[in-house]
């Protein structure tokens, strides 16, 4: 990656996380990690949460940008404005995290660290399903079984070799974002996850997972919906069958 220390952009989508976002910036700046970035990418949120944004890129240690958006359509395509966002501005790692808190931020140098050390890993997620990951306790017997259940679900159609395929807290080297065109990435949802990993491996690109504890999101409200499982649930099907869109 070169004699200076690559750029890192953790690229955060917010919709109403007016309490949680800061609390992320606080986390990443404790880091200590040289030539951290932040964006975060706010969908018009009712509670403020741009307006923190705003405050904290003038206030924080470390740099906070803001890409403020004017409807919430989905996850994916607040990803896909955000990582297109830190590609132009030149990030040589770009970090996908919730504003939620439910991705460890302790886990951000060691994703780093492994695209450093390993030449050959495209991205590096945080895993739940590796040895040493582990879900949050909180959760009931019946999520923790629908999850394990999605992703045998995806790794079967797919083909992936992946523990965790649905997967929200990746690092990816910029070369593999753009080897993969993720401006074309058109799913939401845990669906965005799924094709996002498809598309790396069906690069012949190597995906390296090491282990996370995810945690109960920790204030405000879940944004999953019907409409989002559906779309992942038949995703699968689409990519298998259907090709990629480009």
């Amino acid at each position: 990656m070169g004699e200076t220390d690559p750029k890192v952009t953790v690229v955060v989508p917010t919709y109403n996380e007016r309490d949680n976002l800061p609390v992320l910036v606080d986390m990443l700046t404790a880091l200590g990690l040289p030539n951290l970035h932040v964006l975060v990418v706010d969908d018009n949120s009712p509670d403020g949460t741009g307006d923190v944004a705003d405050k904290l890129g003038q206030e924080a240690a470390i740099p906070v940008g803001v890409l403020h958006r004017t409807e919430k359509d989905g996850l994916g395509r607040a990803y896909v404005a955000g990582i297109t966002r830190a590609l132009d501005e030149g990030a040589d790692i770009v970090v996908q995290m919730d504003a939620d808190l439910s991705h460890p931020a302790s886990v951000v140098p060691t994703m780093v660290a492994t695209l450093a050390e390993d030449s050959g890993a495209a991205v590096v997620l945080g895993s739940r399903y590796v040895r040493g990951g582990e879900v949050a306790s909180q959760w009931a017997w019946h999520r923790k079984a629908l999850s394990a259940w999605a992703n045998r679900y995806v790794n079967v159609i797919l083909r992936l070799g992946v523990k965790d395929a649905t997967a929200g807290f990746k690092a990816w080297r910029a070369g593999t974002l753009r080897a993969i065109e993720v401006g074309t990435v058109r799913s939401n949802g845990y669906a965005f996850q799924v094709e996002m990993n498809y598309r790396t491996v069906r690069q012949g690109l190597r995906i390296v997972e090491v282990p996370i504890r995810f945690e109960e999101r920790a204030d405000g409200v879940s944004k999953m919906s019907l409409a989002v499982q559906l779309e992942s649930a038949l995703m699968p099907w689409k990519l298998r069958f259907g090709g990629r869109k480009r």
